[in-house]
């Protein structure tokens, strides 16, 4: 297995997002990349042989990006796999929503 980019999520009390809230998002994604957890972290794989946790690492990338810079009252929208955009919402909306599909043609409505 190659490692050419290893991905290992902050650790400790210190935040590098701009609320708790986002960083947890970021960290779970960057937990899924850790080698010591994921099936094919270079490939971004993390389960099931296809289930990647971005589409690419440019996607990737600018997911951590928004996250970081993502305000307590704004929404970031993930669509199957990178960043579509960033909404202004509440503090009680929620930080993050991601919105996958997988089409089967024969089921495809």
């Amino acid at each position: 297995m190659s490692l050419s980019r290893v991905v290992r999520a902050p650790r400790g009390a210190e935040l590098t997002c701009l609320g708790w809230p986002q960083e947890a998002a970021m960290r779970m994604l960057m937990n899924n990349l850790d080698p010591e957890v994921a099936e094919r972290p270079e490939d971004l794989v993390v389960y099931g042989g296809t289930g990647k946790a971005a589409r690419s690492w440019e996607a990737f990338d600018a997911i951590v990006r928004e996250l970081r810079t993502l305000k307590g009252d704004q929404t970031l929208l993930v669509q199957s796999g990178k960043p579509v955009g960033v909404f202004d919402t509440h503090e009680w909306a929620p930080r993050v929503l991601i919105a996958n599909s997988l089409l089967v043609p024969e089921w495809a409505t």
